[in-house]
């Protein structure tokens, strides 16, 4: 404790009551989080009773690590409870969802499964994808679930035509995935604030599990999270919260800033902590981030303070297009590698929409230099894997359509598009499930003798497994599966190279070996349980993160993929009116500038440092360059805000290549 500073001190030693920490970008956020539910051990508050919550699977395993480091060795019944939302969410749905009318195995439907029932759906109500796409339908129902939004209140505050078929397929959706005993990722914190809000027995009992609740981040909680917090601590009270409202930079997913805004009219009695001195970057950086900051009205009034003095001042550069933008941002990387001192992974180039890097990879690629683009496709993602984890949902519960629909005829099995077709109206016809209907196959008319044989196989194989499963150790059961559908056949048949063929029976192999992992580590789990956690981990985590960020390569990311991040030296590139800030935002103006703001601080508090800013005076677009005007935030971090783009316009005719824009 004798390395604190006095405010960290101050929110280490606040062990009662309503506590909102003001955590500034590199203050320190999470040594104060880990050194505070110790001290609350050290209390004499058992661990069992303390409950801490971030929102990814890595912050919490840092979070369960600082913790065990502070506490020595001790029983994992000793620790505290650290989680994610969502994984909070699992527990206590496991324990109470049959008071929604659930069955207590639900599954929980990945984004192919989701896509799936959205297209059906549609199908149903005569909607072609001119009109509404399955993925616009998820989008809109997943926007109205993080803002807690139900089908009948979607159906009421739609105002357009598109709107309106979207609430009433939402409520169909609903229907759809409850009959199969199935919830989307959404639902987790969906349905445990409804089971908080209709079942005040079960909020109470949930409730008193804790004596005292941290949570992480608090600037991005969604609505349902928000109601989920307050419900567990409304009556002890002793709640404390991590956050910084100027780094509030998920709005598109739910999250709503006043939250942490609105802590001290919520929790009247609320001790404010404000964690001001940043031992991240240099104060030259810091003085940039301040003045950008300020420009937000509606916040804590707080300014980061460098715990180091000095440090180069950031370089502002305007370049004639986005080519040449990206030719001399990767000179400048080359010369910066030429310092011994200086390796590919202390680099990052930040950009504000997804298309900006294409023009950056190219030139790292002719300067021979390794790059990585964070954020590709997950674990769970690939299509091998989707499909041994449909079997293995099949195995814990045959009724599940989506999942039956993928493997019944993969690998092939002779049942074709036609078959499936068929007896998918029967299903719906009877109001039954296709795993009944499949069952039924023997009469159910227009099909072959030679099909019905390949669907009665395959339900024989699906119950085979089924039965090993309840009895018999997992992993063996999922080996044996794999080898009885012959999926390296399948493999053979599908891609041409050896190569390829390893790398996704590898994929498949890790399945398995993650399975075997997950039963190790919770000796009594269940496959329900097994499948439940790894759609968790899917959503919560971008498996391959964390190998990309080990390898010594510059690293390409979005600044929303760039929060929780930092990087000796961080280019940020594209600062112009329409990219950052965003198109969508100026346009709107108000609430979503202000989150535009936000993100741009992010990007420059990533800096540790050196930190170069750039922009291009023309971009392509539709084939044509069109004329781009400085962003605005240049102009209020540098102290010339009064008229920024009377300002670009002197700067048009004959600027230099490569000229400070101050």
């Amino acid at each position: 404790m004798s390395g604190l500073n006095q405010a960290q001190d101050e929110a280490v030693k606040t062990l009662k009551g309503p506590l909102l920490v003001l955590a500034g970008a590199g203050t320190g956020k999470t040594r104060v989080v880990t050194f505070r539910i110790a001290n609350l051990i050290k209390n004499g508050i058992k661990p069992s009773r303390i409950l801490g919550v971030t929102f990814t699977n890595k912050a919490a395993q840092e979070m369960k690590e600082r913790i065990s480091v502070l506490q020595g060795k001790k029983r994992k019944s000793d620790r505290p409870m650290i989680s994610t939302f969502h994984s909070l969410c699992v527990k206590i749905l496991r324990r109470r969802i049959t008071a929604l009318g659930y069955p207590p195995k639900y599954s929980i439907i990945d984004r192919s499964e989701q896509e799936s029932v959205a297209k059906s759906i549609l199908r149903e109500i005569r909607i072609d994808d001119s009109t509404v796409k399955p993925t616009e339908l998820l989008w809109k129902i997943s926007g109205w679930k993080s803002k807690s939004v139900r089908p009948g209140q979607a159906e009421s505050i739609a105002e357009t035509d598109k709107e309106h078929i979207c609430a009433m397929a939402y409520r169909r959706y609903q229907r759809q995935i409850k009959l199969r005993g199935a919830v989307d990722f959404d639902d987790l914190l969906l349905l445990t604030e409804e089971l908080f809000q209709n079942h005040e027995e079960i909020r109470c009992e949930e409730a008193a599990q804790f004596d005292h609740i941290l949570i992480d981040e608090y600037q991005d909680t969604n609505e349902s999270q928000y109601q989920i917090v307050k419900g567990l601590a409304r009556e002890h009270r002793n709640l404390c919260v991590v956050g910084d409202d100027d780094q509030s930079i998920y709005a598109w997913r739910g999250a709503e800033v006043e939250h942490i805004l609105s802590f001290d009219k919520d929790w009247p009695d609320a001790k404010v902590v404000r964690l001001e001195e940043n031992y991240r970057s240099t104060s030259a950086i810091l003085t940039l981030a301040n003045r950008l900051i300020r420009f937000n009205k509606t916040r804590f009034d707080k300014e980061l303070k460098p715990a180091r003095m000095g440090g180069i001042n950031p370089p502002v550069f305007q370049f004639p297009n986005e080519a040449k933008e990206a030719s001399e941002v990767v000179f400048s990387i080359r010369r910066r590698l030429e310092d011994p001192d200086v390796e590919p992974r202390d680099i990052a180039i930040l950009f504000r929409t997804n298309e900006q890097p294409r023009p950056f990879e190219l030139e790292l690629r002719k300067a021979k230099i390794p790059y990585v683009v964070l954020g590709s496709q997950s674990f769970f993602d690939r299509k091998e894997v989707r499909d041994l984890m449909a079997y293995l949902k099949l195995c814990d519960s045959p009724f599940d359509d989506v999942s039956l629909l993928r493997v019944i005829n993969t690998p092939r099995r002779g049942i074709s598009d036609k078959v499936i077709e068929t007896i998918v109206s029967h299903s719906i016809a009877n109001s039954q499930n296709v795993w009944k209907s499949a069952l039924e196959v023997d009469s159910i008319p227009g099909i072959t003798e030679k099909a019905k044989g390949a669907i009665g196989r395959f339900t024989g194989m699906i119950n085979r497994f089924r039965n090993r499963s309840k009895s018999e150790p997992l992993v063996n059961v999922a080996r044996d599966l794999v080898g009885d559908i012959n999926y390296r056949a399948e493999l053979q048949r599908a891609y041409p190279t050896v190569e390829e063929q390893d790398a996704k029976m590898n994929s498949v192999e890790e399945v398995i070996n993650s399975l075997g992992s997950y039963l190790e580590a919770n000796k009594d789990a269940s496959l329900n349980e097994f499948l439940q956690d790894a759609a968790i981990d899917d959503k919560e985590m971008d498996n391959d993160k964390d190998k990309k960020l080990a390898r010594n390569s510059v690293a390409l990311l979005t600044l929303h993929s760039a929060k929780g991040l930092e990087y000796p030296e961080v280019y940020m590139v594209g600062l112009e009116e329409g990219i950052l800030p965003h198109r969508r935002s100026v346009e709107a103006d108000g609430e979503a500038i202000d989150e535009e703001r936000r993100l741009c601080y992010v990007g420059i508090t990533r800096a540790q440092e050196r930190l170069t800013l750039s922009l291009s005076l023309s971009r392509m677009k539709w084939g044509k360059p069109r004329e781009t005007h400085p962003s605005r935030f240049l102009f209020e971090m540098i102290g010339k805000a009064d008229n920024p783009h009377e300002i670009a316009s002197r700067k048009r005719a004959g600027a230099p290549k490569r000229r400070p824009v101050r």
